[in-house]
């Protein structure tokens, strides 16, 4: 299912701010967010990727489902906030999941979406340099750390990936 009409603002800019924009550096995390991510990446469940993304899982799909790959379509239901508890933005609150190709959002996104398997929802925390880094979109401040509770409802694989492992 493809969001139809026009788009809201922030959803225009998750998608449009692809991996082929410079992440921000780790040094632009602010003092609160530098903390944050520091002590939640201690915390029990918490998993960190090499690139600084943190997650916790919140509930798995079958391990047999596909994984997506940077041109495959993925259906997916979020919600996004800011450390202060501020949503920015939720598919949950409109009532309807998204269909995004994984290559054209965020890099956390994109990384985070490539390990999950469908009926996978997990928490994600986004440090600024795998976000909006030092520029901000809409309600998002530069250099906020996001957190993000994501659904992968579904895969919808790129024609030229049909028959992969």
């Amino acid at each position: 299912m493809r969001a139809s009409g026009p788009l809201p603002a922030l959803i225009c800019a998750l998608a449009l701010a692809s991996c082929a924009r410079s992440p921000a550096p780790a040094a632009d995390v602010g003092g609160a967010g530098k903390a944050f991510l520091a002590r939640n990446a201690a915390a029990p469940g918490v998993h960190v990727t090499k690139s600084g993304l943190q997650y916790r899982i919140l509930r798995s799909g079958p391990a047999t489902g596909l994984r997506p790959k940077p041109a495959d379509e993925v259906k997916v239901a979020y919600e996004g906030k800011l450390l202060d508890g501020e949503v920015f933005d939720s598919s949950y609150a409109r009532g309807k999941p998204l269909a995004m190709t994984v290559r054209d959002l965020v890099p956390g996104w994109i990384e985070a979406l490539q390990l999950m398997h469908p009926g996978d929802q997990w928490l994600l925390y986004v440090p600024p340099s795998l976000g909006y880094g030092d520029k901000g979109a809409g309600p998002i401040p530069p250099g906020a750390v996001l957190v993000f509770k994501l659904e992968l409802i579904d895969v919808l694989p790129d024609a030229s990936s049909v028959g992969r492992a």
